[in-house]
């Protein structure tokens, strides 16, 4: 039988952030506990829009839209999670830890629950742009139950796992969709989702975390801010979403709506830039470190493009479909868990940035390894190569966050939000930006390639007409009129051509992006020349130091306050 009693919180157990919870240490089964829930919450937070993103062509024949059309399911879902912590942090620390709990949950499940009965495409837009606010939420979410998995020396291995979580959702989604989609019920993704939210809400109601300090966030301009700031990054979202599909130089409004999105986000910026207490402190955030930190974290991202589209592109044009890449990607799964392992275990407060220049290499050579591919490429020939970036990815992210939240930390905990809104935007935008950039450059260079490969296209060549004469034979069973089927020989032998534009084209890409990595390399390198002649110390460092200096510190005796002093946790 179990015996319910107060518990008062020791000074250093106090929240390291306003409306984070207090940091009691725990026995270890509930430690245990904590870590299940806190992988649970990661996995729901991605895994619900990577489900969709991974399968936007089979929603886009099931609810009978345009690839224009579906393109704004990914672009709702962008619009809401790269500007919801913005407000969501200071909701945390004014309303408490546990309101937010059930704001995120619930407006999450109702919102798909509520796609399930209604469907269609303006149900299927809110229930990306609810996942997003609600993503962005069950991201902090997770970080801050897998920190509470951890033993006190051990908190920042849980700031390593919360936020590389998410990032397996993407290969986990194609790794299953095919065995969802078997039925060709495309119901059946958003009934996995909502089943997640519900399991994740049962988890954080049976284990809370614990109580969080509450004081008042929110002011007036805040919501002005967010006024601009939020409508400005909707539109940033759509002009890059749209822009290869609909073609930049063809849409008037694509550049109206990046013309209004500079508009709004400078307006945003300088009201903040002129706040005595800003949401986002500029000032900060235009440091040479955080400027160093947020643009190395917006290239890699870029170049993470190499698996995110160009690899699974290659295999599209090839005609390879998800359920013939499921064995590559629980390679890559398999590689990403190993990358946040080497995080965790290899991770050394004196030198933060060489995991980072690793990661680069690791691009490069796979980048490369990508760039010879031909029309029999299948995944099991890129199996090493996106195994080398799956493990970069989630070994870079784990060094970047610690990094960035140490300098948060060293700079004050209201410079925390600045840090989260731009460390999204770096990796949620710089995701869409790298797409973007690396369609436009891929349909580029197949209209080279296309126009290339026809001026060699002779008839007089008997190669060339021995080909086509030998495809004409081959339709002979199915046509009888000589006429249409000639026109179908060289219908095929236009594809044909087509296709190996394509694939020359991703060709480009890959070796792009690792011309791209490499002089990343070369600029991580610069960088840290830089870092070792100005003799700057390690922010981990820095933080660990004042942490013990304010432990060894005389401090008054624990008074419960009226917010969250005092809890009623379970000892047996």
């Amino acid at each position: 039988m179990s015996e319910t009693i107060p518990y008062v919180f020791k000074p250093h157990e106090r929240p390291t952030l306003p409306g984070s919870p207090y940091n009691p240490v725990h026995p270890s089964p509930r430690r245990w506990a904590y870590g299940i829930i806190g992988v649970l919450i990661g996995v729901t937070g991605g895994l619900g829009n990577a489900l969709v993103q991974v399968n936007l062509d089979f929603a886009q024949g099931t609810l009978g839209l345009f690839s224009d059309e579906v393109a704004w399911l990914t672009a709702a879902y962008y619009m809401t999670y790269a500007t919801a912590n913005l407000l969501l942090v200071k909701w945390r620390q004014q309303f408490g830890i546990q309101r937010f709990v059930r704001f995120i949950l619930l407006t999450y499940a109702v919102s798909t629950a509520f796609h399930l009965v209604v469907g269609g495409f303006w149900s299927a837009v809110l229930v990306r742009a609810a996942s997003g606010v609600s993503a962005a939420g069950l991201t902090t979410l997770g970080l801050l139950y897998l920190m509470q998995g951890m033993s006190p020396a051990k908190r920042l291995n849980g700031v390593m796992l919360g936020i590389c979580m998410p990032q397996l959702a993407t290969p986990l989604a194609r790794a299953i969709s095919p065995h969802l989609l078997f039925a060709g019920d495309w119901h059946r993704l958003y009934w996995v989702e909502l089943g997640l939210v519900l399991a994740t809400l049962a988890g954080v109601m049976s284990l809370p975390l614990p109580p969080s300090e509450h004081s008042k966030a929110f002011e007036r301009e805040d919501f002005l801010t967010f006024a601009l700031f939020a409508p400005g990054m909707a539109l940033l979202v759509a002009a890059f979403s749209e822009g290869r599909i609909e073609w930049w130089l063809e849409r008037a409004w694509i550049g109206w709506a990046l013309a209004g999105s500079v508009m709004l986000l400078t307006a945003a910026l300088i009201i903040e830039h002129l706040r005595r207490d800003p949401l986002i402190n500029t000032r900060w955030l235009g440091t040479r470190q955080m400027v160093r930190l947020m643009l190395v974290a917006t290239s890699v991202r870029v170049l993470l493009g190499e698996q995110s589209y160009a690899s699974v592109g290659l295999m599209n044009v090839l005609g390879v479909a998800n359920e013939q890449m499921v064995t590559l990607n629980l390679v890559i799964i398999a590689a990403s868990v190993a990358g946040v392992a080497t995080a965790v275990i290899a991770f050394t407060p004196r030198d933060l940035s060489w995991p980072i220049s690793l990661a680069v290499v690791l691009i490069a050579i796979g980048a490369f390894m990508d760039a010879d591919a031909t029309n029999v490429t299948r995944p099991m020939n890129l199996m090493v190569s996106q195994a080398l970036i799956g493990f970069a990815s989630l070994l870079f992210l784990a060094q970047a966050m610690v990094i960035g939240i140490a300098r948060a930390l060293l700079a004050g905990p209201r410079n925390f939000v600045s840090f989260v809104v731009l460390f999204n935007i770096s990796q949620s935008i710089g995701g869409l930006i790298g797409t973007a950039i690396l369609g436009t450059f891929q349909i580029w260079r197949e209209k080279f390639h296309s126009h290339e490969l026809v001026q060699n296209i002779l008839f007089t060549d008997p190669l060339t007409a021995g080909a086509a004469v030998g495809q004409a034979r081959g339709l002979g069973g199915t046509m009888l009129d000589p006429v249409l089927r000639n026109g179908e020989a060289l219908a095929l032998l236009a594809r044909r051509v087509t296709r190996e534009a394509n694939v020359l084209a991703f060709n480009d890409v890959a070796l792009l992006i690792g011309v791209l990595a490499i002089l990343t390399t070369l600029w991580g390198i610069a960088i840290r020349w830089s870092v070792y002649h100005r003799h700057e110390i390690s922010p981990v460092l820095e933080l660990q130091a004042r942490m013990q200096a304010a432990a060894a510190a005389p401090s008054p005796s624990p008074i419960p306050g009226p917010n969250t002093g005092r809890a009623r946790l379970d000892v047996r």
